[in-house]
């Protein structure tokens, strides 16, 4: 009874957000994003300094010790060669700082910064991260990283060795830390059209998001390319194509309805059909064999006088059960709530579900795409 709620629960829940409420208008902003307007990764190679203890060990770090004295070094700081290797930086651990540079950053804005340990450091806690210039995959230098860590983990040890650690330590993140120092080209306004890249491909989508804007500009101003991008006619001028842009983004359209899909999650038994699911005739037979074997001990004791000993002989009782194997018929074209009434009629578990949904596919009999997670 708890399998047939629980599957029930989910799946009639999922059916009902898909059946009750009517596709809505989204606004372009939503559904697309101009081509070439795009982040970019940044990373970075630094010291954190200031830990309580929980640094590198720099026997085992011999990175650590060198990035230290090549600190040292710059700042005029010469240490002689045979304490380099007896260095002992318990408050230090060294640090890879990456980042997102937003399109359109500007010299002097900040962004912010997560710093995590390559060591053998055991936490961030209370750590600052020195200095560290963030280079993009061209090998520039776009932003300078720099503060105080904020790390939402912590942990502690015993002497005994016993040790809890909550979250995780060894990796925290600057607000505003690093600061842009050069700005990425953006090919915004280099000539008379821009892409608009659908963030899901779908031809029914591209295709009235090209009615959307020739509607409301003008026809021949958009075409479609393919499923995911439509090239759009636009100003050459950069305030204008901006206020061009800005209007296209607020624009509204029903983009398509993705296509027949059904998703198992096979760990969590979690199940989510959608609205356009079909099953073609067939019929389906669900029951369960449960085989138990219990092992008992039993006492043989000889009669009085008769020699023997007493002896402890083991005893094996094996019983099979078998419910009763009930059968269904999906009849042609079913909707998903005759799906759901159907398998709950034999009980099926989510597991169960599962089984009879990849036989439906494999007898070719399910009409949707099946995802197993």
């Amino acid at each position: 009874m708890r399998s047939n709620t629980f599957i029930h629960g989910i799946v009639a829940l999922a059916a009902g957000l898909v059946l009750a409420q009517p596709v809505q208008a989204e606004r372009v902003k939503d559904l697309a994003a101009v081509a070439g307007v795009r982040s970019n990764q940044l990373v970075g190679y630094g010291l954190v300094t200031g830990l309580n203890g929980t640094g590198d060990q720099t026997t085992q770090t011999p990175f650590t010790v060198q990035s230290i004295v090549s600190m040292l070094n710059q700042f005029g700081v010469s240490l002689p060669p045979n304490t380099i290797n007896n260095l002992q930086l318990k408050n230090v651990a060294a640090v890879v700082v990456h980042a997102e540079l937003p399109p359109f950053a500007k010299p002097g804005q900040t962004i912010d910064v997560t710093v995590s340990t390559i060591g053998n450091a055991k936490s961030l806690r209370g750590g600052s991260l020195l200095m560290t210039p963030l280079r993009g995959a061209d090998g520039r230098v776009y932003a300078m990283a720099q503060g105080n860590i904020i790390a939402s983990g912590f942990g502690g040890s015993g002497a005994d060795g016993s040790s809890i650690t909550v979250n995780v330590p060894s990796a925290g993140r600057i607000p505003n830390g690093a600061t842009v120092e050069r700005e990425v080209p953006m090919q915004f306004g280099a000539d008379g059209s821009l892409i608009l890249n659908l963030h899901r491909p779908d031809f029914t989508t591209a295709q009235r998001l090209v009615e959307a804007i020739n509607t409301a500009v003008g026809e021949g101003t958009a075409a479609a390319l393919d499923a995911t991008s439509v090239r759009v006619a636009a100003p050459r001028d950069t305030a204008q194509r901006v206020a061009f842009v800005a209007m296209l983004e607020n624009l509204e359209l029903e983009p398509g309805e993705a296509p027949a899909r059904v998703i198992v999650n096979s760990r969590t038994g979690t199940v989510v059909i959608g609205r356009h699911v079909r099953v073609m005739p067939a019929a389906v037979s669900h029951g369960s064999l449960t085989v138990t074997i219990t092992e008992t001990n039993e006492v043989s004791q000889p009669r009085a006088f008769a020699g023997g000993r007493t002896v402890v002989t083991p005893a094996s009782e094996v019983t099979v059960e078998e419910e009763g194997r009930r059968m269904f018929l999906f009849k042609p074209g079913v909707s998903l709530d005759e799906i759901v009434r159907a398998v709950n009629q034999v009980g099926a578990a989510p597991g169960d579900l599962v089984a009879i949904l990849e036989a439906l596919k494999q007898a070719g009999a399910l009409r949707a795409e099946l995802i197993v997670i």
